[in-house]
């Protein structure tokens, strides 16, 4: 079998391993054999490999266990730089548009009136504005205090596994940028509090139990107890919504933080790609409160963050990114 993935890697792309990979595990029960290091050495890595990975580590021999760390260490590290940059600025972007500077970050310059006041110093030789004065936003000096704060509560069943992955990635991603607090909660029927190891995201993915139960419920209480400020507090469910614990209980106190001035927002998937199965009941109920309800992608995850971080109609933003949300019956 490692000879098999090995010809594969060598004669298709990467993406084209990762289906067969995957088709190979799910129809041939091969999981398995991601128990034997000199297996898992020559995979094609990938998000959904992470997961098993995750799901398996209990049973892995301990030969097998730092081979899997360097998988996933190695994932990670193609998805930070993938996403992190596009995350920070994203999230340092919510700046105080209302002031202006004459001295002004290079990111924070508004080139449109930049140009305009410049116009008069327009070269021809160069055919470009040389501009004299810049003209850009102020951001805002805040007190840690004042600081906005995200929790991520994130479901850990075993059919959220990509979620929770991309999930652990920005919280760590956004838990490194000051101008936010970031808290990571995952759960099922138990919750896991991972924020003190956001600093290491490949061991806030093995602090990580896939699969199991779920109680949502539960999760948004142990949430809602440490929310100190409601109205500076961004709370975004990544679940499928398919509730083991009490439903009526949840849009309860769904419906108590959204009227406190919490920004609730339910994301049904947080993946590349795919269609999430998700409790369409639920899902409705929550939109009846006012609270969005859509999965989307990871690369549009920073672009949400934004949005949310400057209290913008959250439906108004998915329509620009052709994102559909789910709305009450």
């Amino acid at each position: 079998m490692a000879r098999w993935l090995g010809d594969i890697r060598e004669f298709f792309p990467a993406p084209v391993v990762q289906v067969i990979q995957k088709d190979a595990f799910d129809r041939k029960g091969l999981r398995q054999m991601l128990l034997q290091p000199e297996f898992l050495a020559t995979v094609e890595a990938d998000v959904h490999l992470v997961a098993d990975l995750i799901a398996l580590r209990k049973v892995m021999p301990d030969k097998t266990i730092e081979t899997a760390r360097q998988v996933i260490a190695k994932v990670v590290a193609e998805l930070l730089k993938r996403l992190e940059s596009r995350t920070a600025e994203a999230i340092r972007g919510a700046i105080d548009r209302s002031q202006r500077t004459s001295r002004p970050r290079f990111a924070d310059v508004d080139w449109p009136r930049t140009i305009t006041a410049n116009l008069r110093h327009y070269q021809p030789d160069l055919q470009t504005v040389i501009p004299e004065r810049l003209i850009g936003y102020q951001r805002r000096q805040r007190r840690l205090a004042d600081l906005d704060e995200v929790v991520l509560c994130v479901d850990q069943s075993g059919s959220m596994a990509t979620s929770v992955v991309y999930s652990s990635i920005f919280a760590a991603v956004m838990a490194s940028i000051p101008a936010v607090r970031t808290r990571l909660v995952c759960f099922d029927t138990a919750i896991v509090d991972l924020t003190e190891d956001l600093v290491d995201p490949v061991q806030v993915l093995f602090g990580v139990q896939l699969g199991g139960g779920t109680d949502i419920n539960r999760a948004i209480a142990y949430c809602e107890e440490r929310i100190e400020q409601p109205t500076k507090t961004h709370l975004v469910l990544i679940s499928d919504l398919y509730e083991g614990g009490n439903a009526d209980e949840l849009l309860s106190r769904i419906g108590r933080l959204v009227g406190l001035g919490v920004n609730v927002i339910a994301l049904l998937a947080l993946t590349d790609t795919g269609r999430p199965g998700f409790d369409p009941r639920n899902a409705e109920a929550f939109a009846a409160l006012g609270v969005p309800v859509f999965a989307c992608t990871p690369d549009q995850f920073p672009a949400l963050m934004a949005a949310a971080l400057r209290r913008e109609d959250i439906a108004s933003w998915a329509a620009t990114q052709d994102i559909k949300l789910v709305r009450q019956a």
